[in-house]
């Protein structure tokens, strides 16, 4: 699947791109306004209507997404198999609450990058199995944002317990 098909190409054909460079989608105008046949709409089937409803439908969606996390994603169950004693953990060695807070928080926010990790890499292979430069890009970013949360739970648990 070639992805600078689907992008304007006015700028393009105004300066032209390098020789070999693919299209930036980075400027508005440099985007397609949908790449779909009919976009949602306000009275579209995807917008939510609010209420009780919308809530419950919200916490199975996010229940699925954590099946789907736990099920197909070695790297988040490794990353909860370390946390959950460490959340636990927390509770003895945290000198107060807000060291606790600190403590645990650091390790949802490493969930959290995962998560989100997850998600880009399941829309890149969604796209192309194939390898593609800005599919690969995206993935590196993802996994970038995932060493820094680590990195940020060694910095927030040395300095919550240090003396």
């Amino acid at each position: 699947m070639d992805l600078s098909s689907n992008w304007i190409l006015a700028h393009h054909e105004r300066a032209g791109p390098p020789p070999g460079a693919r299209p930036s989608a980075h400027r508005a105008e440099d985007r397609p306004l949908s790449t779909a046949p009919n976009p949602p709409g306000p009275d579209s089937g995807f917008k939510s209507r609010g209420g009780i409803k919308r809530i419950w439908q919200a916490f199975t969606y996010s229940a699925a997404g954590l099946r789907s996390a736990l099920r197909h994603e070695a790297a988040f169950r490794q990353e909860l198999a370390l946390g959950l004693p460490l959340v636990v953990l927390a509770s003895w060695l945290a000198p107060g609450r807000w060291q606790w807070l600190v403590m645990v928080g650091s390790i949802v926010l490493v969930w959290i990058v995962e998560l989100l990790n997850s998600a880009i890499e399941a829309l890149a292979d969604a796209i192309t199995v194939e390898r593609h430069p800005l599919l690969g890009r995206a993935k590196d970013l993802g996994s970038a944002a995932v060493l820094f949360s680590l990195v940020l739970v060694v910095l927030a648990w040395t300095v919550a317990l240090w003396p």
